[in-house]
């Protein structure tokens, strides 16, 4: 059976420059400068955590919450402790 995490997103759409902003209590916040409209922050966060991560795009989906700020994200091909250590990077790099 494949790896995967679970990854819970707070997304802020239209919050100027694209970033990563931190990780607490198990979700991961980020903001995106595109705007909430067909499903352009959407695609904007993936395009971020694909970049940010070193995953694939194609390795990450909507498991919930394409319609709201709070999302669920299945990212396949890296466990739980492998994407906490790569979130943790990035925020570090900052």
């Amino acid at each position: 059976m494949a790896e995967f995490s679970v990854l819970r997103v707070r997304l802020t759409p239209k919050g100027g420059r694209s970033a990563i902003t931190h990780y607490e209590l198990g979700v991961l916040h980020a903001r995106v400068s595109a705007p909430p409209v067909d499903g352009a922050a959407n695609k904007a966060l993936i395009e971020l955590l694909s970049d940010s991560l070193k995953i694939p795009k194609s390795r990450i989906a909507f498991a919930s919450g394409e319609t709201s700020r709070d999302k669920v994200l299945r990212v396949e091909g890296v466990g739980a402790d492998e994407l906490r250590v790569r979130i943790e990077t990035v925020l570090k790099v900052k």
